[in-house]
């Protein structure tokens, strides 16, 4: 990222106020004050069987949920609401009001890897690193809440911010910003190239017919392309063109750059805790930009339960499943029930809909809690829907939602997003940002659910069926407020609903991290191997000679090159392979060598042998180690020269696959 961008980004915030010193402890966001459950009128009843009387024709259903869609909402709101208790939900919120103003702001510093700039025990240098690989529209979204901070202490009496003279030396805080556009400039360049949609062209009448292909931009900052948007947007001509949403969902096209996918579990964990402080900070901006009011939660304290299954943390659950299967990444209890569900579930007409016998559900979960870690259960006599019940109760019961307090109402405002694509930019941010737990978990959920919308010809379950049923349980949560069903009944649903289609649409889409956040994980990991010269005087003819060089590379570089690649898999080889590669040589291509050599080796037979006498070694892949990134599982479609321009300084090495847990 040049200097021009990324480093006046980082001037333009330490040039305002910058750091102050924080008192504050034990932060405790402001919840909205808004009723959790609206009283719905006619309301379905639970035990009513599954119709198919009142289906809708099959275009009808594609584009709205149907009525006993919608009355299997308000069924599922009903049985949350009774078979949850409320008691603590209005002691949460006075604690809420009582917490002290700028504990948020606080918090999300934090959380952003920022809290230097409000401690005083820290070097100032740590500030520059990150601040660097920010764009302007970042930046300004940190500012912002900076600036928040230091307007709480103010009213609280604390000490006054400090100057940023006081920090950096003067050759930084004196250099000249370059102009305000220049970002925006910066990234209308890098999506000139790129296929037409509605961020560079407002679409026809006829393109806003039936639903067409989209392109989903990971290039360029999410919170700038939202900027490039409203601007567009803003415009005279095209104010009567703004494209309204529609019900149906279009084919989403991601380019696939010459590094290829980069999805979550590609990435080492020091890693993937840059992409979370980065996605944060640009999910923050693009909520800025959006106008878009949301409000961290902390979860209401819970009761310990004598239940080893139901209303157990999720972490605490994986922490004891995982000293009997080390590498799950999924609870157990959870396994059991989407395989189960898998085999004998997704082909039964109404499942998820059609509720199950309470007693016989009572007496299943009893069973399970007593004999499921001890194998003695069978699941031979248990009912689809039963086990579906059971499923939906299981997560509901999580004592934190699985979306987690911080952002479960984020999630929920994604509904109020008019544009597909900004929909998708906010959900994939949000993804990122979830633990590891609960982002495997939610995985492993959705793809079940894709599952169930793929055999709808048997089971009678469409995407807004299932969508429509879903929602509930995983947006409403007894200890944090919710706007899911305030208002019109039959909006919000719809709203509701969409949010859950679009997580079981395009989850493939969402679990990957997109290119400018890897851009920026490197970019800050070479700024922590230079951290000396931000102490510099001439950091910034510094940083153009580094950058320069970088651009120097690729073009030293287009003849053929070879590269010593490890090769690490465990007990079955170890050694190293010579590979030489060209402008078009990919990650596959080495793999395929490797494995061609394997099979003229004589240690062959470490491998399992084929029926047909071939040998079959472990599925393994092409991962890049340090240098700028921690470790990095690449894409077999990555283009190899690409790669050693990108980063010189790492080693290849040919490993095992990771072990990322059920679908992942």
């Amino acid at each position: 990222m040049p200097w021009g961008r990324s480093g006046s980004a980082a001037l333009l915030l330490l040039s305002g106020r910058a750091n102050v010193r924080a008192k504050a402890r034990n932060p405790s966001p402001t919840e909205m004050s808004v009723e959790p459950w609206a009283s719905p009128q006619d309301q379905a009843a639970a035990e009513h069987p599954y119709s198919t009387s009142h289906t809708a024709s099959s275009e009808d259903q594609e584009q709205h949920p149907d009525k006993l869609c919608l009355d299997s909402f308000w069924s599922e709101v009903e049985t949350i609401r009774q078979g949850s208790g409320y008691t603590d939900l209005e002691c949460s919120r006075r604690d809420s009001r009582q917490s002290e103003e700028g504990e948020q702001e606080e918090q999300w510093l934090v959380d952003a890897g920022l809290s230097t700039l409000i401690s005083e025990d820290s070097e100032d240098v740590d500030n520059a690193v990150l601040l660097s690989t920010l764009t302007r529209t970042q930046a300004e979204a940190v500012q912002r809440r900076l600036d928040s901070y230091t307007l709480s202490l103010r009213k609280r009496n604390k000490p006054a911010p400090r100057d940023v003279r006081d920090i950096f030396n003067p050759s930084i805080s004196k250099t000249r910003l370059p102009d305000s556009h220049h970002s925006e400039d910066s990234a209308h360049n890098s999506m000139a190239s790129l296929p037409k949609s509605p961020l560079s062209a407002v679409p026809t009448e006829h393109q806003r017919g039936a639903p067409k292909e989209e392109f989903f931009i990971t290039d360029v900052a999410y919170c700038e392309q939202a900027v490039i948007f409203l601007k567009q947007a803003s415009l005279p001509q095209n104010n009567s063109q703004r494209r309204k949403e529609d019900c149906t969902l279009p084919r989403v096209i991601c380019p696939k750059c010459r590094l290829g996918v980069t999805r979550v579990q590609d990435l080492s964990h020091s890693d993937m805790k840059k992409v979370r402080q980065l996605a944060l900070i640009d999910m923050t901006a693009l909520c800025d930009l959006l106008e878009l009011e949301v409000k961290r939660q902390k979860n209401s304290k819970r009761k310990n339960t004598e239940s080893p299954l139901y209303g157990v943390p999720l972490a605490t659950l994986l922490e004891n499943d995982q000293k009997m299967k080390p590498n799950t990444s999924i609870p157990l209890y959870m396994q059991a029930l989407l395989s189960f569900l898998e085999k004998k579930g997704v082909d039964s007409e109404g499942i998820l809909r059609v509720p199950g016998s309470q007693s016989r559900i009572k007496m299943l979960q009893q069973n399970l809690e007593t004999n499921f870690y001890s194998g003695q259960v069978s699941w031979d006599d248990v009912s689809p829907n039963d086990a579906a019940a059971l499923l939906k109760k299981f997560i509901r019961e999580l004592p934190a939602p699985l979306l987690t307090p911080e952002y479960l109402n984020t999630f929920s405002a994604v509904r109020d997003i008019t544009e597909l694509r900004q929909k998708l930019h906010m959900l994939n941010l949000l993804i990122l940002l979830l633990p590891e737990p609960n982002r495997n978990t939610l995985k492993a959920l959705l793809e079940f659910l894709s599952k169930v919308v793929s055999r709808e010809r048997k089971n009678r379950m469409n995407l807004w069926a299932v969508a429509t049923i879903m929602a509930p349980n995983l947006f409403l949560h007894k200890a944090i407020p919710s706007r899911l069903t305030e208002g019109a009944e039959k909006g919000h649903a719809e709203k509701a609903a969409d949010v859950m289609r679009l997580l079981i649409r395009y989850q493939d889409l969402l679990w990957t991290i997109p290119n400018f956040l890897m851009s920026q994980v490197r970019k800050l990991n070479e700024n922590s191997n230079r951290r000396y010269q931000f102490y510099d005087r001439r950091i910034k003819n510094l940083l153009r000679k580094i950058h320069t060089d970088s651009r120097d590379k690729t073009d030293k570089n287009t003849s053929e090159l070879c590269r010593t690649v490890k090769i690490q898999l465990g007990d079955l080889v170890s050694g190293t392979l010579e590979y030489q590669f060209n402008i078009n040589s990919r990650a596959s291509d080495l793999l395929t060598q490797f494995q061609r050599q394997s099979l003229r080796s004589p240690d062959n037979g470490k491998g399992k042998m084929r029926r047909n006498g071939s040998v079959a070694y472990p599925d393994c892949a092409l991962f890049e180690v340090g240098g700028n990134i921690g470790e990095h599982c690449l894409d077999p479609d990555t283009h190899l020269l690409d790669l050693f321009n990108s980063n010189s300084g790492g080693e290849w090495v040919i490993k095992l696959k990771p072990n990322a847990g059920r679908g992942l």
